[in-house]
């Protein structure tokens, strides 16, 4: 079993300016062919590869908080080790993670995850539509 670890054992390392709304979605832009829109309302910004939704992120909260895709048993591994990556809100438990970025997660593993969820929605993308991306 992972050792979790908590903000304080974390913070003691010296910890990054943590990534917010803005370069979490400058970074998820940066991508490949991603696109954005909110067909939820105003308050949630998705983030969309080949039409499918890899991420979502909250816009009215205090803080910064996006919701990843993640392979099952990934996603318990990251919620063992950081208190800070929670089973998905309003989504799938099983497949999404809902990662706090302004707490105490350094933004390289925020990219990572991003990047992970977003190789696994453009591998379920059809054929044609990943050769056209």
């Amino acid at each position: 079993m992972l050792r979790r670890l908590s903000c304080f054992q974390k913070r003691r390392c010296n910890l990054t300016k943590p990534m917010n709304v803005e370069s979490v979605q400058q970074y998820c832009l940066s991508l490949k062919a991603v696109t954005e829109d909110m067909p939820f309302g105003e308050d949630t910004l998705v983030f969309r590869i080949g039409g499918k939704i890899f991420g979502l992120m909250s816009l009215n909260e205090n803080e910064c908080r996006v919701n990843l895709k993640c392979t099952p048993d990934y996603a318990i591994e990251l919620r063992e080790k950081y208190e800070d990556i929670i089973p998905g809100y309003h989504m799938s438990k099983k497949h999404w993670n809902t990662v706090y970025c302004e707490r105490c997660l350094e933004d390289k593993i925020i990219r990572e995850l991003i990047q992970h969820s977003y190789q696994l929605v453009f591998e379920s993308l059809s054929k044609a539509v990943r050769d056209a991306i």
